[in-house]
């Protein structure tokens, strides 16, 4: 990086030491080195063809009325608000978060490798088979491990153990308790760490190398970001769907709720495909735990631990709490992430209300993350130039986590000063 760099990313995080909001932007033509296309457009495909195959066992396997197994959300719009739209992933079957799209994509990914093999499948044959009982014997004696702070492992639970799987989740001591109380009841297993979500990543790891279990590994996983990656050909055709034409006058801004960077990372690399310059991404961490922001600001695009800035890494988003970003994400897509925006917790659980009482959207404070990144964003990028006068913008909010919140604690969060 240079002194200029430099200076200006330590400028950007000082706000975060005292608690308050902050926007990274990036600079043209400057950034980290990153791979021009860290995947292909095929594996994208295939992820996509994949989850269209699932489909009718997906619906077996969770038979809800008005739900035929497509991992699919909708895009609305937000009431009395030209030109913003909502990603509605907090309402995703299975699992209520994003983490349906990335984390099942690669569980089924295994899934089926696994059925191949033993040859409960043939190459072709359709995935029905697959909840035969035979079949289903063969896969209770398999076994998969994750870490979480809490929606990955939420997701990957319910559906492993949907398939028969065992299913072994590491929950960091930010993991909300009835996250971990369900899984606890659909008989996964759920193993309590008293460390930050780094930590638990390490002991999953060695657990699963232990037991020669198959890692689900949200730090490094190319397959878990292939299934993010997917989910952006589904925002370009509801995009052009409602007749809305992107480009140079008229650019995509998608703000991505960001724990470690999976799924904003590959939903990114997917934007980027469709919509190349003409697309904006902007990552959403709480101030507590803005490690993607730090990475960019001041590590020179490589992890650095948001615990040497002075930041706690203690947020009420739970899905969110990361001390250090993702190598493999910073690798693939660094480069070609337009903003970051660190926002606080107070403004978080202000939205949780706000979009409740607006437009009846339940969501965690994850979920909600994205709507208060929305005026710190604009505000700095008109400042700096990446959003002209004239331009028409489109902007999208992308949700995640809260459709499955228990009662006792949404109503919490409406009462939260």
């Amino acid at each position: 990086m240079s002194d200029d760099q430099t200076s200006s990313g330590l400028a950007a995080m000082e706000p975060l030491a005292r608690g308050e909001t902050s926007v990274w932007l990036r600079q043209p033509g400057r950034g980290v080195v990153a791979d021009e296309a860290p995947i292909s457009l095929e594996e994208v495909t295939e992820a996509r063809a994949r989850f269209v195959r699932f489909e009718p066992v997906l619906h077996a396997l969770f038979p809800t009325d008005g739900w035929e197994g497509q991992i699919r959300s909708e895009l609305i719009d937000y009431p009395a608000t030209p030109n913003l739209l909502v990603k509605c992933d907090h309402a995703l079957p299975m699992a209520g978060s994003v983490k349906a799209r990335g984390g099942v994509y690669e569980l089924l990914c295994y899934v089926e490798d696994l059925a191949l093999r033993r040859g409960l499948l043939a190459p072709g044959q359709p995935l029905e088979a697959l909840l035969s009982p035979a079949s289903l014997a063969v896969l209770g004696a398999s076994r998969v491990v994750v870490a979480s702070t809490g929606n990955l492992g939420f997701a990957i639970g319910r559906v492993a153990r949907a398939f028969g799987l065992q299913a072994q989740i590491h929950m960091s001591h930010d993991a909300k308790t009835w996250k971990k109380d369900r899984l606890k009841a659909i008989g996964a297993t759920v193993v309590e760490h008293a460390s930050d979500y780094t930590g638990a990543v390490a002991r999953a790891r060695l657990a699963a190398e232990a037991k020669g279990a198959y890692f689900i590994d949200d730090e490094d996983s190319r397959r878990l970001f292939v299934g993010y990656a997917a989910a952006a050909a589904e925002l370009a055709s509801q995009v052009s769907a409602r007749g809305l034409e992107i480009g140079a006058g008229s650019p995509l801004i998608v703000y991505l709720p960001c724990g470690v960077g999976g799924a904003p990372g590959g939903i990114t690399a997917g934007l980027k495909q469709i919509y190349g310059e003409h697309v904006l991404a902007v990552f959403v961490e709480p101030v507590a735990s803005a490690c993607v922001f730090a990475a960019l600001a001041v590590g020179g695009g490589a992890p650095v631990s948001v615990y040497d800035f002075g930041l706690r890494n203690d947020t009420i988003a739970d899905g969110l709490a990361v001390p250090s970003a993702s190598p493999f994400v910073l690798q693939a897509i660094g480069r070609n992430i337009d903003a970051v925006v660190a926002v606080t917790d107070q403004a978080m659980v202000r939205w949780v209300r706000r979009a409740w009482a607006e437009a009846g959207l339940r969501l965690e404070p994850s979920g909600a993350s994205g709507f208060a990144a929305l005026a710190p964003f604009i505000d700095q990028a008109r400042t700096a130039g990446l959003i002209t006068d004239d331009a028409r913008p489109v902007h999208v909010v992308w949700t995640t986590g809260g459709s499955m919140l228990p009662e006792a604690e949404f109503s919490a969060l409406l009462a939260t000063d």
